[in-house]
């Protein structure tokens, strides 16, 4: 798509957002009840799609895509007509008679920029929650995923005129043009440096921006935890998506007394999960490009190796790998892997890891393994991360009762549920002053009597 139809397609929203089609709740329960039975009717497309462009079977794209996506359509459709009421708040004394309250209202026109490791619903989601504001919306999602950005075009201009939802593909020169127009919010899914980019643009119109980032999310696993259920769901949330999964555990942090232990049960957790070939495991994932390929592999250390670190290029798959003995100087330790390679680090006291994470930029995630619940309370207090689990890795996001966001270098805003109507929203403070009474004490010239009752009503 050329800048000049970029352009014209924002105009064509913005006009059409200002004849207030898109406000009526019943307008957006229809919306929302279209692109639910049009994902649904839709489903082996989208999971054959997201199986070309990453490998994934057909239960995991349910799982971690469809499914959820399902859930965040149902949950909006039901809670709606309830998150789109003016609220009332109580209205100070000074202010009798009046009526005060919150009117939500949607932003306008927005966009989102959604990346390739789970094309489907890091693109959907979002979307629900905008629509369900009220708003109009341009989708770009990744060119590196092509297979799903041709699903979703689809499945987006089968449910919607392009006025109201429209779909953009293509690569860099897409995204400049996108980003030099003028929305009334930005929601953008991707990578730290991309990030930047974003919020430097927005700042020419002073735009609203949530950016989903990610960073090096640690799993700390203490001398209290339970190893053997700690090492399976480690291995689940670390090599989920071949590693390629924004909240996975980036390394472990484990306590040095239960360090050999815990990787003797990370190993045997890998082959029961994904068995002794992992690169014959057609329920295994892959490499999104041969870009990435090489980046992960240049991240392995021969020296520390300790379990997988095969590959085939010809499939862009790396078996589960374990590096031991690993180094917060380590290459590995440098950036986000984004990757299935798993460095196990130590450290003798709770307070000195927390201090280390606390010296890194704030994480998206943290995991904690322990049955001290009083450590568990002190890391979950004292480290800043965007979210995370006690006992367990990655599900945080999968409700939509709980906002789903970063943290300073991990992002900034939430969305989910009510967090994604909230992000979409803005609230607008309204007093409805009644005219039957005027209270002359605010008015020149000013008295002493004035000045008590003023007094006496800000107290």
């Amino acid at each position: 798509m050329t800048e000049q139809e970029i352009k014209n397609l924002v105009i064509r929203q913005r006009t059409y957002f200002e004849t207030g089609a898109t406000l009526p709740v019943s307008t957006r329960i229809a919306a929302l009840q279209r692109l639910q039975g049009a994902v649904s009717s839709h489903e082996k497309e989208i999971h054959d799609a997201l199986k070309k462009d990453l490998g994934k079977s057909s239960f995991e794209s349910y799982m971690c895509e469809t499914g959820m996506v399902l859930e965040e359509l149902s949950y909006m459709i039901k809670h709606t007509p309830r998150f789109a009421r003016e609220q009332r708040v109580r209205t100070p004394l000074a202010q009798f008679h009046s009526r005060s309250y919150k009117k939500p209202s949607p932003y306008g026109v927005t966009v989102i920029m959604s990346p390739w490791n789970y094309p489907f619903m890091l693109t959907l989601s979002p979307l629900v929650d905008a629509l369900a504001a009220g708003n109009t919306a341009v989708v770009k999602p990744s060119a590196y995923s092509p297979h799903t950005s041709d699903v979703i075009r689809q499945i987006l201009s089968e449910c919607f005129e392009p006025e109201y939802v429209a779909v953009v593909t293509g690569g860099r020169a897409e995204n400049t043009c996108l980003l030099r127009e003028h929305f009334d919010y930005i929601f953008f899914t991707g990578s730290q440096s991309v990030g930047k980019e974003v919020m430097r643009n927005a700042a020419e119109y002073l735009t609203p921006v949530t950016l989903e980032l990610g960073g090096k999310s640690p799993c700390i696993v203490d001398q209290t935890a339970n190893i053997k259920l700690a090492a399976r769901r480690i291995v689940f949330g670390k090599y989920l998506n071949c590693g390629q999964t924004c909240v996975a555990p980036d390394y472990i942090y484990c306590h040095r007394s239960i360090k050999d232990k815990l990787i003797k049960e990370v190993k045997k957790q890998i082959r029961r999960q994904y068995g002794k070939e992992p690169l014959l495991n057609a329920d295994y994932g892959k490499i999104i490009n041969e870009k990435h390929f090489d980046r992960i592999l240049g991240l392995i250390d021969k020296e520390k190796l300790v379990y997988g670190g095969n590959s085939d290029r010809a499939s862009l798959r790396i078996e589960p790998t374990v590096l031991d003995n690993a180094a917060f100087s380590d290459s590995v330790m440098q950036e986000e892997i984004f990757g299935p390679l798993m460095p196990v680090l130590v450290f003798d006291s709770l307070d000195e890891a927390i201090r280390r994470i606390n010296s890194m930029p704030h994480p998206l995630a943290l995991y904690h393994f322990t049955s001290d619940k009083k450590a568990a309370k002190k890391v979950a207090a004292r480290c800043g991360f965007g979210g995370g689990c006690i006992n367990d890795t990655i599900i945080h996001l999968a409700t939509s009762e709980m906002g789903f966001g970063g943290f300073g270098e991990s992002g900034t805003g939430a969305y989910h549920g009510k967090a994604g109507f909230d992000t979409f929203t803005h609230y607008k403070s309204i007093v409805d002053k009644k005219t039957w009474l005027d209270l002359p004490m605010r008015y020149q010239p000013y008295r002493k009597l004035n000045e008590k009752l003023v007094r006496f009503f800000l107290k």
